[in-house]
């Protein structure tokens, strides 16, 4: 009999999660006329089943037959709910000779299972029994590799790109590809370049893994380079590019190449690339490219899945298009838990509260079950418009009629929602109440209310606290400064600034974006590196001198920094975003929206400035910062100066 070192462990590890390849337990029809007490496996589905099985084939002496004992651990190991690797295992033990399938089929079963650890354990252990000769081959090295990749053991794959070596498989392609992908998952691009450089018979698989690993690690310009230098791309290879560009916040250059891909090579994109297209074009508030893409799909008989069809109106919502995003919800043919908190967050943001809430409560009538998701987007709906009340009693019903234990989001929608309603002691209560230590963005959620409404003894103390957890955060240090400014403590100012020098932490930069005729123009704070730079700044001249006649005072304490008194208001004038809506006057018509993209949150002095504007210039602007979507016409905002 089989070692007892691969006996059952005392406690069964969980069930698989999933698997999606072809039934391997089913029998060939060569093997069922060798082994006719098979035929019951051609409609078994349940263990006990399984069980009845097993028992015919030790009783008429079959399950002596590897091939038969093997169909019987791929059932038990592998089905996608009936599996019980315990039970797999039990089989195994009995086995008299095992062959490295059956070993390769438990390492499988191990490695999707929600302990993929133990597959680790039963590789060693199977390895120390010398029970099977020809173990490990190169299935298996493949197979553990991949949960070294997924887990991140350095020192594990070491030991086995060691054995790969040591056993003849150094300059297999088949196995070398997953070393490759081993050593970039764990962040070693080098070595995973040594590896692929060592490959004899290096293949398509090869370059993909090697193309992904520079793109997973940020290396973009070799991996561009890698892409660049190819003859024939395929859709994969092009997934892999724009997928690490989106993942890496680089949107521009995955619409740009995303652009090259249909219409320099005619490729037709896979689910991954539209999916992540139109995330870029989101993040961005890129309508006009979005707009494109949507159409592209429609000219080219492009089913909208689920997946896309959600991307698609999280698209439509971050540029501000809540309408459009409501057409594209209401005729999918298939909408999930996903779809409707998308939908329900982007109103929220939006400015629209009230239809958030009502969606909501239109999913719990369609027996859609809200997701943790759903809750956060009900409860920032509550936050942007004062609703403390309400929001309190969905946060109560989280758990107690969904079973959802609030997680580190809804506990900072909280604490944001009482702060902006200055109800300060009660966010501090929720705070005290966490069941876990609050982390950077709770904090942080209640500094931006002390810094709201004025409480700026709190402020101070939660400030030097967030810089304590997240000391290599720049926004810490900068609002923290921005505290003592607007105090005129510029001493204290200087000793942020000097303890931002000395621990390097460098600024964030406020940058915007503005979309004109699908073209994205990036702006940076008083930027005189756009080509129209002179028109951009007579224009913002112009606009000064018309708001300072309807009555705009500039709010010189926004400015942070110590200067002269009269060179403030210029300062204020040079904000990435002012210099965007100027350009975005100049280039547009006048019934066309302005569609703005800020990274920061927009100071009250802009806000002030868009209000005015959107009512002097009779323009619709649509500005999306860092804190929530801004909705400006006729001298008012969707935001109702609450953000």
């Amino acid at each position: 009999m089989a070692s007892s070192l691969l006996l059952p462990p005392t406690t069964s590890p969980p069930k698989p999660k999933t698997f999606t390849k072809a039934q391997p337990w089913i029998p060939s029809p060569s093997l069922l006329s060798l082994h006719p007490s098979l035929y019951p496996f051609l409609s078994c589905t349940s263990l006990s089943h399984l069980h009845q099985i097993h028992a015919l084939t030790i009783k008429t002496n079959s399950f002596e037959d590897n091939h038969v004992a093997s169909r019987l651990i791929s059932f038990a190991a592998l089905h996608p709910t009936e599996s019980s690797l315990s039970y797999a295992l039990s089989i195994f033990s009995q086995v008299e000779n095992p062959d490295v399938y059956m070993i390769n089929t438990l390492l499988t079963a191990h490695s999707i299972s929600s302990d993929p650890f133990e597959t680790i354990r039963f590789y060693t252990r199977v390895l120390s029994s010398y029970l099977v000769a020809d173990f490990p081959d190169k299935h298996s090295f493949v197979k553990i590799l991949k949960v070294c990749s997924a887990e991140k053991l350095i020192s594990f794959g070491k030991m086995i790109h060691a054995q790969v070596s040591k056993l003849g498989y150094g300059k297999d392609a088949f196995v070398v590809n997953f070393l490759v992908d081993f050593y970039a998952s764990c962040g070693f691009v080098e070595m995973a370049r040594c590896a692929f450089n060592g490959i004899s018979d290096r293949n398509d698989a090869s370059v993909n893994m090697m193309l992904n690993g520079y793109v997973k690690n940020g290396r973009f310009e070799q991996a561009r380079k890698m892409f660049d230098e190819k003859p024939e791309r395929s859709v994969f290879e092009w997934s892999v590019m724009i997928n690490g560009y989106v993942q890496s916040s680089h949107y521009k250059e995955a619409l740009e190449l995303f652009n090259t891909m249909i219409k320099s090579e005619n490729k037709i994109p896979n689910e991954s690339i539209l999916v992540n297209i139109l995330s870029s074009c989101a993040h961005l508030s890129a309508l006009e490219q979005g707009k494109k893409v949507e159409n592209y799909m429609k000219s080219n008989n492009i089913y909208i899945t689920v997946r896309i069809g959600t991307t698609l109106v999280d698209m439509y919502l971050k540029c501000g298009l809540v309408e459009k995003a409501f057409e594209i919800f209401h005729s999918l043919e298939e909408k999930n838990v996903f779809t409707w908190s998308a939908m329900i967050g982007g109103l929220a943001t939006n400015g629209q509260a009230k239809n958030a809430l009502n969606l909501f409560s239109e999913m719990l009538q369609n027996n859609i079950r809200p997701n943790e998701a759903s809750f956060v987007g009900v409860l920032n709906a509550c936050s942007h418009t004062g609703l403390d009340k309400e929001g309190q009693k969905y946060f109560d019903s989280m758990q107690k009629d969904y079973g959802i234990k609030p997680n580190m989001h809804h506990y900072c929608c909280m604490v944001d929602m009482y702060g902006r309603a200055r109800n300060i002691q009660k966010a501090e209560d929720i705070i005290a109440k966490m069941p876990f230590k609050p982390n950077e963005a709770v904090l942080g959620a209640l500094l931006n209310s002390c810094k709201l409404h004025g409480d700026l003894d709190l402020a101070e103390r939660i400030g030097k606290k967030l810089i304590e957890l997240d000391p290599n955060n720049s926004g810490r240090y900068v609002l923290l400064s921005n505290i003592y400014a607007s105090e005129n403590r510029f001493d204290d100012v200087a000793k942020i600034r000097k303890l931002m020098r000395e621990k390097n932490v460098s600024k964030k930069r406020g940058v915007s974006f503005v979309e004109i005729n699908g073209k994205i123009h990036e702006f940076l704070a008083g930027d005189v590196s756009h080509p129209n730079k002179l028109e951009i700044y007579e224009k913002l001249e112009e606009m000064s001198r018309n708001l300072i006649n309807e009555g705009y005072k500039p709010k010189i304490d926004e400015v942070l920094i110590e200067m002269e008194e009269e060179k403030k208001p210029n300062a204020l004038f040079h904000h990435s975003e002012r210099l965007a809506l100027a350009f975005g006057l100049i280039s547009t018509d006048s019934d066309a929206v302005i569609r703005i993209r800020k990274n920061l949150r927009v100071c009250k002095d802009c806000h002030e400035v868009f209000k005015l504007v959107s009512r002097v210039y009779g323009r619709r602007v649509f500005m999306r910062d860092r804190c929530r979507f801004h909705h400006f016409k006729d001298g008012y905002c969707s935001c109702m100066d609450y953000w």
